[in-house]
């Protein structure tokens, strides 16, 4: 079975979508002094009040040991703490500050924005059938 042409391999297709799509959300992340991996703990936060470190680094994509270190640097920027469950005290969970809350009214209409733009490169059904078959390729792991 021959290979693909490495320009057209789905690696290489990956990386400069990536390299296409990032810079525009990148832009928005540095003027609130955010890495990647912070936007997407405060992202997965806004939408749920408390997670596990567990939990937030499934969400993420995020290795628990890196998750570490961004959730320390997220502290001292005041925009998450770390609270003991009460049902098991066992477990942290990592909880947004209300400064943490607060951005996501600053970042998220940008953000919404850029992500609209996106959209717009390519026609409704091609968009969906990208989604729909890169989602298909990460379920077969």
């Amino acid at each position: 079975m021959p290979i693909e042409q490495f320009s057209q391999s789905l690696p290489m297709v990956l990386y400069r979508t990536l390299d296409a799509v990032m810079p525009r959300f990148r832009k928005i992340f540095n003027e609130f002094d955010l890495t990647e991996q912070q936007w997407r703990v405060l992202r997965v936060l806004w939408d749920e009040e408390a997670l596990t470190f567990n939990r937030l680094a499934a969400l993420t994509l995020i290795p628990s040991p890196s998750l570490v270190g961004i959730v320390d640097r997220m502290e001292r920027a005041e925009l998450v703490t770390r609270q003991r469950s009460q049902a098991d005290r066992r477990k942290v969970n990592v909880v947004l500050t209300s400064q943490g809350v607060a951005l996501e009214d600053e970042i998220m209409p940008r953000v919404a924005s850029a992500y609209a733009e996106l959209k717009q490169s390519v026609d409704p059904q091609t968009w969906e059938q990208v989604v729909r078959g890169l989602n298909a390729i990460a379920a077969a792991r």
